[in-house]
C-alpha cells in the first residue's frame, strides 16, 4: 500500500488579507466589491517574498521635526514644538499633534515649509520632501472672530448671526492678507514679480499693517470699478436695439481684448515693457573723443554743429550742400563735410559728415559709413565689427547725457502707482518718474494746490485732437478725467491704445 501523500503547507493568511480595505495608492471611493477584487488580483501578482504573511521589518523610521508656532494673538506669539513624525505620516495628523501638544485647532493652523503653504492635508511627509531635523512654520489664524461678542447675547439671533459673519469675514480676510504676505515673503520670483506691478504693494511688504491697508486698498478700488462696469452694461442691455449703445457695447468688447493681449504680455514677455538703451560707440574726430550713436537705420553720417566746432572741423563745412531733411519730423542741414578722420578702435578711417541742426546727438553713425567699411553689429556680443576690429558698445551707465530727453520724457499716471512714458511706452514705479521742471510748466500757471481747488468747481474742457466721447469712455472704465485726456493726448486719440496706456 503506497503511502499517504504529503501535501506541502499552505500559508493560511489571516483574516485580515481579505478584508474590503483598499490597498496604499487606491481611493477610497473606490467600491467595496471593485476594491476587495483589485487587491486580490494585485496579492496574487505578488512574489512570495512580499506576501502580506512574510514578515517584515518596520521600514519608516522616525524623524523629529521642529515646529516655530507664530501666534499673533496669544500671550506668547513665538514658541518651538518639537514632534517626532514618521515619512508616511500626513498633513492631517500631524496637525492633530500640533493640537494635542499646543491646543491649537487644526483650522486655525497655517503650515509652511521653505516658505511654501502646505494646502493639500492628504500629502505625506515624504511627498513633502520634509525629513529628520527640518523646521516648519505654523501662523496661527485667530478664530475669535467667529464668537458672538457677549453684547450681542440680548440680540435677536438673526442680528447675531450677522454680527458672527461681519466679524468671521474681517477675521478672515485679515488673516488672508497675511498669508498671502507670508507666501510673497517665502517666493523671491513672485516678489519681483510684485515689483514690477504694484511697487507701492511691494514696497510694504514687510509692515504688516500697511501691507494689509494697501491691498484692501486696491481690492475696493477693483471692486468700484467692476460695479460700475456692470451698472453701464445693464443700461447697454435695457435698450439692446439701440446702435449707439451696440456700439458701445462693441467698443467695450474691443477693450476686454486689448487689455487681456496686455495682461499676456505683461505675464509671458514681460521685457518688452522695458527702456530699450540706443547703442554708443567712444570714436574720434580730427582727435577729439566723441560718443558716437550707432544706427544702420540713418542713410547718412550726421554731425551736430557744436560737435563739429569742438572737432574743429565746421570750417571745413560745404554750405552748398544746405537743405531740408525730412523724416519722423524736419531738421535744417548746414551743409557737409566731404572728407575727415575718424578713428574706431585702431582703425583710422576717412569719413563724411552731415552737419545738421536740431538733432540732440553729437554724432550718429549712418549706413554711409557702416556699409563702406563693412561694418557688423553683433548684437549676441554687445560689439561692433569692423574689419576685424571689435569696438564694444557703451553701457548704461556711460550713454551720453543727451538721452536725459528720453529720461525726462512727459509721463501719465497709470495704475497701482506707476507712471508711463507717453513716446516710449515704458513703465517705471512712481519713484522713479521724471517730475516737472519749472521750465515745463506754464507761465503763468497757478501752483498744484490752486489747481486742485479749482478742478472741481470748473471741469477742464478736452484739449483739441481729444474727442469727448473717448474721454467719456474711458472715465466711465475708472479713470479720471486728467489721466483719459492725457492717454488720448499719448495715443492720438486712438481709445484702445489709451485704455491699454491707463489700466493694464
Amino acid at each position: 500500500m503506497a503511502p499517504p501523500k504529503s501535501t506541502p503547507a499552505r500559508c493560511n493568511p489571516p483574516r485580515s488579507c481579505y478584508s474590503l480595505s483598499s490597498p496604499p495608492g487606491l481611493p477610497d471611493s473606490i467600491p467595496s466589491h471593485s476594491r476587495s477584487g483589485l487587491f486580490l488580483s494585485r496579492y496574487h501578482s505578488l512574489p512570495h517574498s512580499h506576501s502580506p504573511c512574510a514578515k517584515r521589518p518596520h521600514q519608516y523610521p522616525n524623524m523629529r521635526i521642529t515646529l516655530n508656532v507664530f501666534n499673533p494673538h496669544g500671550g506668547d506669539q513665538d514658541s518651538l514644538v518639537t514632534l517626532e513624525v514618521f515619512p508616511d505620516m500626513t498633513v492631517s495628523t500631524l496637525r492633530e499633534s500640533v493640537q494635542s501638544e499646543a491646543g491649537i485647532p487644526p483650522t486655525s493652523q497655517h503650515i509652511y515649509h521653505n516658505g511654501r503653504l502646505i494646502s493639500d492635508d492628504a500629502k505625506t511627509m515624504e511627498q513633502l520632501q520634509i525629513g529628520d531635523g527640518d523646521m516648519l512654520a505654523v501662523h496661527v489664524r485667530d478664530m475669535r472672530g467667529s464668537t458672538v461678542p457677549p453684547e450681542a447675547a440680548g440680540r435677536p439671533p438673526a442680528a447675531a448671526r450677522q454680527q458672527q459673519s461681519a466679524a468671521t469675514a474681517a477675521a478672515g480676510a485679515e488673516n488672508d492678507t497675511e498669508m498671502l504676505r507670508l507666501q510673497i515673503l517665502g517666493d523671491p520670483a513672485v516678489r519681483q514679480q510684485l515689483s514690477r506691478q504694484h511697487p507701492e504693494l511691494a514696497a510694504a511688504i514687510e509692515d504688516p499693517a500697511r501691507f494689509r491697508r494697501i491691498f484692501l486698498d486696491s481690492q475696493d478700488r477693483e471692486r468700484r470699478e467692476r460695479e460700475m462696469r456692470q451698472r453701464e452694461i445693464e443700461r447697454l442691455n435695457e435698450d439692446p436695439f439701440n446702435v449707439e449703445n451696440q456700439r458701445r457695447i462693441e467698443e467695450m468688447i474691443r477693450q476686454e481684448r486689448v487689455m487681456e493681449n496686455l495682461q499676456n504680455a505683461m505675464e509671458h514677455n514681460p521685457e518688452v515693457f522695458g527702456r530699450v538703451h540706443l547703442l554708443y560707440a567712444n570714436v574720434e574726430v580730427n582727435g577729439h573723443k566723441v560718443k558716437a550713436l550707432v544706427d544702420s537705420g540713418a542713410q547718412a553720417t550726421i554731425m551736430s554743429p557744436s560737435c563739429a566746432e569742438a572737432c574743429g572741423i565746421m570750417r571745413l563745412v560745404d554750405k552748398r550742400f544746405a537743405g531740408v531733411a525730412r523724416g519722423v519730423g524736419t531738421a535744417t542741414i548746414i551743409g557737409r563735410v566731404h572728407s575727415a578722420q575718424i578713428k574706431i578702435g585702431n582703425l583710422f578711417l576717412p569719413c563724411s559728415f552731415t552737419v545738421m541742426e536740431g538733432k540732440s546727438v553729437e554724432l550718429l553713425l549712418g549706413l554711409d559709413m557702416l556699409k563702406r567699411y563693412q561694418a557688423h553689429i553683433d548684437l549676441a556680443s554687445d560689439k561692433l565689427i569692423i574689419q576685424g576690429q571689435e569696438i564694444s558698445f557703451l553701457g548704461e551707465a556711460e550713454i551720453p547725457k543727451e538721452e536725459e530727453a528720453i529720461v525726462q520724457e512727459p509721463t501719465i499716471p497709470g495704475p497701482a502707482g506707476t507712471a508711463i512714458g507717453q513716446r516710449s511706452g515704458a513703465v517705471m514705479p512712481a519713484q522713479e518718474a521724471p517730475s516737472q521742471t519749472p521750465s515745463q510748466a506754464t507761465p503763468g500757471a497757478p501752483p498744484p494746490q490752486t489747481q486742485a481747488q479749482a478742478a472741481p468747481q470748473q471741469p477742464a474742457a478736452p484739449s483739441a485732437g481729444v474727442t469727448p466721447a473717448h474721454v467719456d469712455s474711458l472715465m466711465a472704465m475708472g479713470a479720471t478725467r486728467e489721466q483719459a485726456i492725457q492717454a488720448l493726448q499719448a495715443a492720438e486719440d486712438n481709445v484702445d491704445m489709451a485704455a491699454s496706456l491707463i489700466f493694464f
